[in-house]
């Protein structure tokens, strides 16, 4: 089976930046889409940021410009560099994975992110 493990959460000014990595493991050494989503309580969970296995990228509009995602495809791992940070960045980020674009999804634990002076 796939396990998604996040890293990388925790306490941040706003402003600063923050790194969160995710590592797969289990039997699948291919993903077509590696990404991040984010929920807060009381509101849906919604996507930050994807990334297929040919390289395409998809960002929510929030987060543009100030966001980016990568993959390392051999450690098969996704991250997601968060610079510019805001206080409504905070969330419970959750790491994402499909192993083809119409097969069932894959989440992580997910991992506190909390933006706050």
């Amino acid at each position: 089976q796939v396990q998604l493990a996040e890293s990388g959460g925790g306490l941040v000014q706003p402003g600063r930046s923050l790194r969160l990595s995710c590592a797969a493991s289990g039997r699948v050494f291919n993903y077509y889409s590696l990404g991040w989503y984010r929920q807060v309580p009381g509101k849906q969970r919604e996507l930050v940021a994807t990334m297929t296995n040919d390289g395409i990228r998809n960002y929510a509009d929030s987060v543009k410009g100030r966001f980016t995602i990568s993959r390392d495809n051999a450690k098969i791992a996704v991250y997601l560099e968060m610079n510019s940070l805001k206080p409504e960045d905070t969330a419970v980020y959750y790491c994402n994975a499909r192993i083809t674009p119409i097969s069932r999804e894959y989440w992580g634990q997910g991992i506190q992110v909390t933006v706050s002076s």
